[in-house]
Parts: structure tokens; C-alpha cells; sequence
């Protein structure tokens, strides 16, 4: 085959040629003006990309989603509290596992596997934790579980979280960016990701941006942090690099760095802006990217459709529009993702430990949601791996196409 696999998992993803140029090339020092410069610019995007206001600090530090979720964890809970999360999958079950780490008293509110608790399941267990007089602290919620493709209403669950006390935080790892989320209008408090995800860069960064109250809950925390995760030990370096001042805690993934300032700015559409547009414009250019997510899926789901082929979420309005959890066909086993990458395009199992031989995903988000020829190839290597015709992949690239 003359053209290269295409990457189309979900995360990490194809990343666009500017991307991957500023992320090429010799290292830049921690303390080089380039690099000071970049990081400052990041920073700010991020907020613009997040909605998350000027008084939210965001927080950049070399990772996976793994640690940003633990670095949420550890600057909000202490041992002793006690949390609720909301169990979409795999990821809900990890954010579990972290606070049960932490010594947090975890409850679990949950749903058979492709369906989501309904927000009405989350405020009655807020209000028999405070008839208990044990009440929550914090609300956890995965805003897209990698594993399933569950997308939690994470703007009523955030309202609740708020208007009951509790801190907000959301795992937008396989979210953000591409997921509708305004983190200061739904009063959120922290919002997580990776950059392999829709942020559209390579793996290595872990990125977050917290709240005021979110600081002030690390602010009054008894057991600190394990240092490298703590935001306190943190801040202070952000908040230089930000002033475009030099400052060293550990040593960042400079490479990625540049990536991050170009990949956060094309998601707003200002590639080369050497700032980042004001908050009006930020909120213009991410319900375009909202809404081009939004486009790619139910193209997507129009293929599958299609092909007679049914998704794991159990109904759309729970289902992400970064991915595609595929069930398999009546005849068509777990094989079937060796042979879509033999057609050039590589999709990734099931993960959900006790469905995982049942479903494969394929991800459709960040750069290649902005590539046609990415989605309906995708759609065609699918068609043909799952032993179908040229014919039905034709179909279902049309089916597709009416809508992108």
C-alpha cells in the first residue's frame, strides 16, 4: 500500500504539518526566550480553548492523562474526604481507583455498561451523604470515557456540583477541545486533558486549568501533595513563564512546548497570532470547532448507520463525538481491527474489561475531524476490514459525505 497507516485511534491522533514542525527540531532550553515565549502564549490559549476566564489557571506539566487526573486529585482531595464519582467506564473507574489511593471515602454513582447515571442519580446521592451528615466534596465526572464513547451532561452535573457545595472536577481527556465545555459559565472548577487527545499534538503533556476555588481548596489542604504533582511547587513557574519571566522547578518537555502554542492556536483559528484573540472571539471560534466535532460524528455515525452497525452508548444524546465505539457485527470477532489495518488505517479494540472482545473504537477527533479524506477512508478501510464490498463502502462514504 503507497499511502501511510493513518492513525485514527482514539488518541493519540494524526497532528497537522505545522504541528509537526514546531515540535521537530533541536530541543530549546527551559530557560531559552523562545521557549518562555511559547509557554507564556500557551498558557493564555488555553484559557481561551478551556472558556475558562481570566482569573483560572491553567497548568502544563510532562505526562500522560493519567497524571493530570491524579494531579486533579491531589490538589483537591485529602485523606479523609469524601467524593463521588460518576462511572461512564474504564477512566470513571481510574479516577475511583486515584482517590481510593488518596484515602478518600469514594461512593460510585453508576450505570450498565454503554449508558450514563442520570443527573437526578447524582443529586440524590448529594443529599443522602448530607442527611449522613458525611456530605461530599467533590463531584468526579469523565466528561467522554475513552473505553465506551459515554458522553456525561457534564453542564447539568457541574450546576449540581455547584449548587450543593461541591467542587466540580472533569476528566475532558478524550473531551477537551473538541466536546462542548465552558468551564467558567458551568461554574467547573477543574478541566483535564492530554495532548495526544483533540488538542492535536503528540503524547507528553499533561494540561489542566483550575479555578479560583479549586486553588483555595490546595490552598487549605493538611497533606500536601507528593511534590512533583503539587500545584503549589507549580504556580510559581507558571505564573513566570506567563509573565515571560525564566523560572525552573523541573525541566518541561521543551520540544512540545511550540506545539502546544501552535496546536492551541489553530483550534482558534489564530495560527499565527502572536496573542491570543479576545474572549468573544475565543467563544466564536470554539463553538466553530464544537460545531465541526459535532459535523465529523454524525457523519460518522450516518456511515455506520449505513453498514446495519450499532454503537455501544445506548442512545445519541450519550454519545461522544470524538469516537465511535463500534459493536461488532453478528459473525465478526475481535480479528476484525487487524484486518481495518491491513486496509491502511489503524482502529483500536474494546477496552471496558468485561465487553472489551464485544466492540472496537475509532476515533474521530482534533485534525483529522478537519479532514474529510481521513474520515471517509477511515470509513472505507472499516467497511472492507468487517468483510464487506467496495459497493457498501461506496454507501457508506455518501451517507457520510451529505454531511461533512
Amino acid at each position: 500500500m503507497s499511502e501511510r497507516p493513518l492513525l485514527m485511534i482514539p488518541g493519540p491522533i494524526e497532528i497537522s504539518d505545522a504541528v509537526r514542525q514546531a515540535a521537530s527540531g533541536p530541543p530549546p532550553g527551559h530557560l531559552a526566550p523562545s521557549l518562555i515565549a511559547a509557554f507564556g502564549l500557551a498558557l493564555r490559549r488555553m484559557r481561551h480553548v478551556w472558556l475558562s476566564g481570566a482569573s483560572s489557571q491553567p497548568l502544563v506539566v510532562s505526562g500522560s492523562g493519567t497524571l493530570a487526573m491524579e494531579i486533579a486529585v491531589l490538589n483537591t482531595m485529602q485523606p479523609g474526604d469524601r467524593a463521588l464519582v460518576l462511572h461512564t467506564g474504564y477512566f470513571s473507574a481510574r479516577m475511583a481507583d486515584m482517590l481510593a489511593r488518596r484515602s478518600v471515602n469514594v461512593d460510585v454513582v453508576r450505570a450498565p455498561f454503554g449508558q450514563a447515571p442520570e443527573t437526578s442519580e447524582v443529586e440524590s446521592a448529594i443529599a443522602r451523604a448530607k442527611e449522613e451528615k458525611r456530605p461530599f466534596k467533590a463531584l468526579f465526572v469523565t466528561h467522554v470515557d475513552t473505553s465506551t464513547g459515554v458522553l456525561a451532561d457534564a453542564r447539568a452535573l457541574c450546576g449540581v456540583a455547584r449548587a450543593n457545595g461541591l467542587l466540580s472536577i472533569v476528566d475532558g481527556v478524550c473531551a477537551t477541545g473538541a466536546e462542548r465545555f465552558e468551564m467558567e459559565a458551568w461554574g467547573a472548577d477543574v478541566y483535564l486533558t492530554a495532548s495526544q487527545k483533540a488538542i492535536g499534538l503528540p503524547p507528553g503533556l499533561a494540561l489542566l486549568v483550575f479555578s479560583e476555588r479549586a486553588l483555595q481548596a490546595r490552598a487549605r489542604l493538611e497533606v500536601a501533595p507528593p511534590l512533583s504533582a503539587d500545584l503549589d511547587a507549580w504556580l510559581p513557574i507558571m505564573r513566570a513563564y506567563e509573565a515571560g519571566q525564566p523560572s525552573y522547578f523541573a525541566t518541561p518537555a521543551t520540544p512540545l512546548i511550540a506545539a502546544l502554542a501552535v496546536g492551541l492556536g489553530e483550534i482558534l483559528g489564530a495560527e499565527g497570532a502572536a496573542e491570543p484573540a479576545g474572549a468573544e472571539a475565543a467563544e466564536r471560534a470554539m463553538n466553530a470547532r464544537f460545531a465541526l466535532h459535532e459535523r465529523a460524528a454524525k457523519a460518522m455515525r450516518a456511515a455506520w448507520a449505513a453498514l446495519g452497525l450499532a454503537l455501544v452508548p445506548a442512545r445519541e444524546s450519550i454519545t461522544a463525538h470524538t469516537l465511535s465505539a463500534i459493536q461488532y457485527p453478528a459473525g465478526v470477532d475481535v480479528s476484525a481491527v487487524a484486518r481495518i489495518t491491513a486496509q491502511g488505517v489503524i482502529v483500536a479494540g474494546g477496552l471496558d474489561p468485561e465487553n472489551k472482545a464485544k466492540y472496537f473504537r475509532v476515533g474521530h477527533m482534533g485534525y483529522s475531524a478537519t479532514q474529510p479524506a481521513h474520515l471517509l477512508r477511515t470509513i472505507r478501510a472499516v467497511t472492507l476490514g468487517l468483510g464487506r464490498s467496495e459497493d457498501e463502502a461506496r454507501t457508506a462514504q455518501r451517507a457520510a459525505e451529505s454531511l461533512l
